[in-house]
């Protein structure tokens, strides 16, 4: 009797190790890789621009909702002479069933010269960058990282505080402020900030700011503090973070609401800004030099006051113009060989 000839599976490339024509995360990059990156940025500020793309296709693969940053990439890979195609989570074959594998190879067998990707699970960039030859760059992947955002973060704290001649941030005080275990933006900002020699300061709830936050550091330079009183007139940088009620599958409850489910150590959105949200009389007790950052979308009134929001210490907007500069200094790298 004959065996039944089975179909060989296709071929799937190691998960590991990254390749260097990938930004997955800041975790596996060397400082002088990141600093590269911010490097290429400065210059993109001060040289111009030359359409190192020109003929490309870049295709934006966002998977789950985004404004801010799928518009900085697509307006940065057009500055650069990119076509920028854009597919979206809710038009695409992922909700058919189709696996981000094939979805991957589909998207690079159409003559892509890259792929940036946005979803909603932890690892999504890395496996797809698995299945392709053409770069990936990772927009986002669920709890994972948001490299890109913690680039253009590093950018405007040198950039505020005069570090970017070589975009060395030591001696520097950061402080993260929210619902860091949600954050993917969080882990990239903590790995970009103590790789350039920057201490962090992670505030927050114990089950939004848990204790092995510290663990991402080298064991001195990652701390975790539950009082943002205390730490706030010793920075010289606040990232205040939301809180994200859809990683829970929840929508944003009104102020008063119970937090309960969402997070245990509070009580309701009243509470959480009381003890965590930056106002006019907190962000007077900062230093004169020092700047708030948000990567956005902003809850106003809860974790950030419009005065504070729209006042002269923060560089929010600047942040967003920062981005397009970062993502074309990624895209030029990793798509235009420069």
């Amino acid at each position: 009797m004959t065996r039944p000839v089975r179909p060989r599976p296709l071929p799937r490339r190691p998960a590991a190790p990254a390749r260097a024509t990938d930004l997955l995360g800041l975790a596996v990059l060397p400082a002088d890789d990141i600093r590269g990156y911010l490097t290429a940025a400065r210059s993109l500020s001060t040289e111009g621009v030359k359409p190192v793309l020109a003929g490309k296709v870049i295709a934006n693969v966002f998977l789950e909702d985004s404004t801010r940053t799928r518009t900085s990439f697509g307006i940065a890979a057009r500055r650069l002479g990119a076509h920028v195609v854009d597919l979206i989570g809710a038009s695409s074959s992922v909700n058919k069933g189709e696996t981000l594998i094939d979805t991957a190879r589909n998207i690079e067998a159409m003559g892509v010269g890259g792929i940036i990707v946005r979803a909603s699970q932890s690892g999504a960039a890395a496996l797809m960058a698995a299945a392709v030859d053409v770069p990936v760059i990772n927009a986002g992947d669920g709890r994972h990282e948001h490299p890109t955002q913690g680039l253009l973060d590093l950018f405007t704290i040198a950039q505020c505080h005069g570090r970017m001649r070589h975009f060395d941030l030591g001696g520097l005080t950061i402080a993260i402020v929210g619902d860091l275990s949600a954050s993917r933006v969080a882990r990239s900002d903590i790995a970009g900030l103590t790789a350039l020699g920057a201490r962090v300061v992670c505030i927050g709830p114990p089950p939004m700011a848990p204790a092995g936050l510290a663990s991402l550091g080298d064991g001195t330079n990652v701390s975790i503090e539950r009082d943002l009183d205390r730490v706030l007139p010793r920075v010289d940088a606040v990232i205040m973070l939301r809180i994200q009620f859809e990683r829970a599958g929840e929508s944003k409850p009104a102020a008063g609401a119970p937090l309960v489910a969402r997070a245990p150590g509070i009580a309701s959105i009243r509470e959480y800004r009381e003890r965590y949200g930056l106002s006019s009389a907190r962000a007077a007790q900062m230093k004169p030099s020092a700047v708030v950052l948000h990567p956005g979308p902003i809850n106003r009134g809860i974790e950030l006051d419009e005065s504070v929001a729209d006042g002269p210490r923060s560089v929010i907007l600047r942040q967003v113009t920062n981005g397009v500069l970062v993502r074309m200094a990624v895209l030029s790298r990793l798509c235009g060989g420069q």
